[in-house]
C-alpha cells in the first residue's frame, strides 16, 4: 500500500472514530477481498479533478459537500457508461483519486446501491450493476442520464411516461374541487404568463414544476402522488414548451388555464383533453438541459 493511501486511510479511522462502534461490518471496506479482479479496474480520466480540492474550501459553499459530489460524480460516470456494467469499484481508489475520506466514500456508495447502481457483496467486492437494476425512476438517475449518450432516450421515455401520468391525473383531479388548490393552480398560471413576458425561463420553469406537481398531488391517487417528483424531474430534462421551455408560446398559457378551468367546472374529459393538448403542443421546441441539482 502506498504511503499517501496510508496517510489517508488513518485520517479517515480518526475521522470516523465516534461514528461507527468496535468491530462494526463496514460494507465497503478498503481492504481489498480475495475474490476481487482487478484486471480491468476503472480509468478515472473522466472525473473530476477539482472534487477533491474543493474539499478544503468552507463547507458552506458546496452544498451538502463532498459526499453529495461523490455521488453526483460516481453516478453520471455509470450512467454515462464511462464505468461500464460489472466493473470493480474499489473504495480505497476512489478515496486516493478524489482525495476523500473513507467515511465520505462508504456512504456515497451506499446511496448509489439504494438507487441500484451498484452492488457490494463480500469476497467479490462494490461492482456496477447492469442498468436493467438501475432505479430509472430516480429523479437523480433521470438528470445523470438526460447528460449521457442516452440522452435522447431518455426524453422520448419521459414523455411517454408523462403521457401516461398526467392526463390522467387531470381527469382524477377533476373530481377533487378545493378553493385553495384551484387558487394556487391559477396562480402558477398567472406567474407564468408573466414571467413569458418578461422572458424569465427559471421563474416559467419553476411555476410550470409546481403546477404540474401539484396537480398529481391532488388527483386523490397516492401511488400517482408518489410519480410526483418523476414529473418534476422530467420538466427538468425534457424538451417542448409543457416542460418550462426557454420560448413558451400563448398556446401553452391556454392549456394550462384551460386545464384550470375544467378542474374548477368538474369537467374530468375536458381536464384530460386539455392535458394531452398541452403534452403535444410545439414538440420541436427545446431547452438546455440544467446542470444536475446538488445534494
Amino acid at each position: 500500500m502506498s504511503t499517501l493511501a496510508h496517510t489517508m486511510m488513518t485520517a479517515a479511522r480518526s475521522a470516523d472514530s465516534g461514528l461507527a462502534g468496535p468491530g462494526e461490518l463496514d460494507r465497503y471496506p478498503y481492504a481489498e477481498h480475495p475474490g476481487v479482479d482487478r484486471v480491468g479496474l476503472p480509468s478515472w480520466d473522466g472525473a473530476d479533478p477539482e472534487l477533491g480540492r474543493v474539499g478544503r474550501r468552507a463547507a458552506g459553499s458546496r452544498g451538502r459537500g463532498l459526499h453529495g459530489q461523490l455521488v453526483q460524480q460516481l453516478g453520471q460516470m455509470i450512467v454515462s457508461g464511462d464505468l461500464g456494467a460489472d466493473r470493480p469499484l474499489v473504495p480505497e481508489e476512489i478515496g486516493q483519486r478524489f482525495e476523500v475520506s473513507r467515511t465520505v466514500v462508504r456512504e456515497s456508495l451506499r446511496v448509489l446501491e439504494a438507487k441500484g447502481l451498484v452492488s457490494a457483496r463480500p469476497n467479490v467486492g462494490t461492482r456496477v450493476r447492469p442498468v436493467s437494476d438501475w432505479n430509472l425512476l430516480d429523479p437523480d438517475i433521470i438528470e445523470w442520464r438526460a447528460f449521457g449518450p442516452q440522452r435522447d432516450d431518455q426524453r422520448r421515455e419521459l414523455s411517454e411516461l408523462r403521457w401516461t401520468i398526467e392526463p390522467l391525473a387531470a381527469r382524477l383531479a377533476a373530481g377533487h374541487g378545493r378553493d385553495d388548490v384551484q387558487q394556487r393552480l391559477g396562480d402558477m398560471v398567472e406567474l407564468m404568463g408573466h414571467a413569458m413576458a418578461q422572458g424569465d425561463a427559471l421563474t416559467f420553469s419553476r411555476a410550470d414544476a409546481e403546477f404540474h406537481s401539484l396537480l398529481i398531488q391532488v388527483a386523490g391517487n397516492r401511488m400517482l402522488e408518489h410519480l410526483s417528483g418523476i414529473v418534476s424531474a422530467a420538466l427538468q430534462v425534457s424538451g417542448g414548451p409543457a416542460t418550462g421551455c426557454d420560448r413558451p408560446g400563448e398556446s401553452t398559457l391556454v392549456h394550462h388555464a384551460r386545464i384550470v378551468d375544467a378542474l374548477a367546472a368538474g369537467d374530468g374529459g375536458a381536464a384530460e383533453t386539455a392535458m394531452r393538448q398541452l403534452l403535444t403542443v410545439h414538440p420541436e421546441v427545446e431547452r438546455v438541459v440544467p446542470a444536475p441539482r446538488e445534494h
